[in-house]
């Protein structure tokens, strides 16, 4: 196990050839605090971060790596090899959200554009990928300058599209382990809004869940509403059938294991006193397991149907269920062994007590596709990011929430986070690919 000496994370934090404070920010000498103002000042939604990716090739061109970009969309690969030794990928994401940031941050972004249904939106870093993105390069930086500490070929990507669960799929698709060196070991963190920045979240085992989008279009025949007995009324039977499926989690489910079926959106209908033609709802499941996503999957579409049987619809009325196999996220599973291996390091550069175990999210996270198609362990441990008295402020009883990721007032302390987030993952990085003395 190697320890990061306190006199080498000092360089990583400030820059390994400009002090801290300089106005040179992105390259690998620049300031990273002011490369981090830069990109939450310019994020850019999924499948359009044309310029956030050339900023990272940049960064890793500069630090000596071989850059491929346009890897599945706009992602981007570097290799650094330095001799013998394992293969080690590290990830980072890019992309923003459509969200408009009310943080009143000197830097906040300003950025307004339009998503793919042509809806004028602003856009956040709303759930850490600036912050990512930030101890990425720092640990870039780091490895590059200090070859001689390590051994082996380090794989560093920025994924995009993140957020809309395609990113990674579409680098796997595009030959990221034919093309580039496979991994043996896959390694990425997330910002956590509810940990204190300083500190580092750990979960053994599943710590991100399957994510499923399903639609069901439930169809009728519609009337006018003074005369609901001529009708098939599709709104009755969407009401059924949202209540029935509350019932696959609270009944079929075992209590031991987690899952979540949330009916997030529901339309149908003009007029008060029209009976529509069909209601849709939005549904997204979440997982832990395949045997409980098969089961949810399937029991969606049986309720569906037979709520509709049962209220005595014809067959060519009955609900159509769709679900959404190409926005599948699959769950995030850390490899027990590697995360108590990583761990000893990260307790020996941060402090024990830096580190907490976390239970499990229900949240989704597409890193985890790229363990299982290399065929290796994975870890994605979890970054604090909020000031100690808010945290602590928070605690209280009655206390408001912090705000969590994804919200537009969402603002973790840069410095310390990102510090402990360098320090933690060169650590990490160090423990898998020590030069042996």
């Amino acid at each position: 196990m190697r320890v990061l000496p306190s006199w080498l994370i000092l360089l990583v934090v400030c820059g390994c050839a400009a002090p801290r404070g300089s106005a040179q920010g992105g390259g690998p000498g620049g300031d990273l605090e002011a490369f981090y103002r830069e990109l939450h000042a310019s994020p850019e939604l999924s499948f359009h971060e044309e310029k956030t990716s050339a900023r990272m090739a940049a960064v890793l061109r500069e630090a000596g790596f071989e850059v491929t970009e346009r890897v599945g969309g706009f992602g981007v690969v570097g290799v650094l090899r330095n001799g013998d030794g394992p293969t080690l990928l590290v990830r980072t994401d890019m992309d923003a959200l459509p969200v408009t940031e009310e943080t009143g941050l000197p830097f906040a972004s300003r950025v307004r554009t339009k998503d793919d249904a042509g809806n004028e939106v602003g856009v956040m870093h709303a759930c850490g990928h600036d912050i990512h993105m930030t101890v990425w390069t720092g640990t870039a930086r780091w490895l590059a300058a200090h070859k001689d500490q390590w051994r082996g070929t380090l794989v560093l990507i920025a994924q995009p599209a993140e957020e809309r669960g395609a990113g990674a799929r579409q680098m796997l698709e595009d030959g990221l382990f034919t093309r580039f060196p496979k991994p043996d070991f896959c390694i990425a963190l997330h910002a956590d809004g509810q940990l204190p920045a300083g500190m580092v979240g750990y979960t053994p085992g599943y710590c991100y869940a399957n994510v499923d989008t399903v639609d069901v279009t439930v169809r009728g025949k519609g009337g006018h509403g003074s005369a609901p007995h001529t009708t098939k009324d599709p709104v009755l039977l969407a009401a059924r059938i949202v209540l029935a499926l509350q019932t696959l989690v609270s009944r079929e489910v075992d209590p031991l294991d987690s899952a979540v079926v949330t009916v997030g959106s529901i339309h149908g209908g003009t007029k008060h006193n029209i009976i529509p033609e069909e209601v849709k709802l939005q549904i997204t499941v979440r997982s832990y397991t395949p045997e409980v996503r098969k089961l949810l999957l399937e029991g969606i579409h049986r309720t569906a149907v037979g709520e509709a049987q049962a209220a005595g619809f014809p067959q060519e009325l009955w609900p159509e269920v769709v679900a959404h196999m190409q926005e599948h996220t699959p769950a995030s599973y850390n490899d027990p062994a590697l995360v108590e291996r990583v761990n000893r390091a990260l307790a020996a550069a941060l402090g024990a007590d830096q580190l907490k175990e976390m239970p499990a999210s229900m949240g989704g996270e597409d890193f985890g596709r790229f363990a299982p198609a290399a065929g290796c362990p994975g870890y994605m441990f979890r970054l604090g990011s909020i000031r100690q008295e808010k945290y602590d402020a928070a605690q209280k009883p009655g206390a408001p929430p912090l705000p969590s990721l994804h919200t537009k007032d969402y603002a973790p302390l840069a410095g310390p986070t990102i510090e402990t987030g360098v320090k933690a993952m060169t650590a990490a990085v160090l423990e898998l690919m020590a030069q042996p003395h």
